[in-house]
């Protein structure tokens, strides 16, 4: 009679440990190819800083705001735009490793099928801490002074930083879906460009024709953006149910868009 040997089944918590230890490996790769790319982010910079510029200098004295200066105004709506536009580049990445066959090759390792994309949302949030930083200083430069304490601004950022992890990974299913990283490009823009700029980013709900109004009024950019400013300004603009408006669509958006991001990862 042979003896039947029984092996246990891994714990929750050691696949839980397996699954963060390789999420953090892809996330050093993506880190490692950033830095040694800087042009990625100099470039993905650029735009925003021209944005500052553009607004500040040129269309700034035509837009009225009530209760605070409008580069005050302008500034949370420029960080949460730079946020939102830096989720293509999780896109972009992804398509580029799936059709160079890297998706391939981390498939053919024992990891973690959720490391992959984990590990690159995780490395463009460091990212973005990172532009957060910059356009922060650039920010300064063009007369930006935050009226919030210190602990108000990092609860700013961090709802920023919240908001843009989970749009990457709606990112990331486009990135999944494009034949190349050229079409994950195209197909991401005509998403953003209705919800950043039919937002509160740069106007004030009031000067929109009310058929918009509603519109901008509810979608996530602007949810995000007052709660931004509300934190980073304060006074007139401070309110606490756009606080938790904000963390509950970004939330929900994870919520939702992540097992999307997942599947679509299992079937590539």
């Amino acid at each position: 009679m042979t003896e039947l040997t029984i092996t246990p089944a891994p714990s929750l918590a050691g696949s839980s440990r397996h699954a963060l230890s390789d999420t953090w490996t892809v996330t050093k790769r993506n880190l490692i190819r950033t830095r040694r790319v800087p042009e990625a982010i100099f470039f993905s910079s650029l735009q925003p800083i021209m944005f500052v510029l553009l607004f500040r200098y040129v269309f700034g004295g035509a837009i009225p705001v009530a209760g605070t200066t409008y580069v005050n105004y302008l500034m949370p709506g420029i960080f949460v735009q730079t946020m939102c536009f830096g989720a293509i580049q999780t896109s972009i990445g992804l398509a580029e490793d799936l059709h160079s066959g890297l998706l391939e090759r981390f498939r053919a390792l024992p990891m973690s099928r959720s490391a992959v994309l984990g590990g690159r949302t995780t490395a463009d949030v460091f990212r973005n801490v990172f532009v957060i930083l910059l356009m922060t200083i650039v920010g300064i430069l063009v007369g930006f002074r935050p009226e919030g304490t210190i602990f108000t601004y990092l609860a700013a950022c961090g709802i920023m930083l919240l908001f843009s992890y989970s749009l990457m990974w709606g990112f990331a299913y486009i990135g999944l879906a494009a034949p190349n990283a050229e079409v994950a490009q195209l197909m991401s823009f005509p998403l953003l460009f209705p919800l950043t700029f039919a937002s509160t980013a740069f106007v004030p709900l009031s000067s929109m024709p009310g058929w918009l109004q509603g519109f901008a009024a509810n979608q996530p950019v602007s949810v995000v953006v007052d709660a931004v400013r509300s934190l980073m300004i304060g006074g007139t603009y401070y309110s606490p149910s756009s606080i938790w408006k904000a963390i509950a669509w970004s939330v929900g958006l994870f919520l939702v868009l992540a097992p999307l991001a997942v599947r679509k990862y299992r079937k590539a």
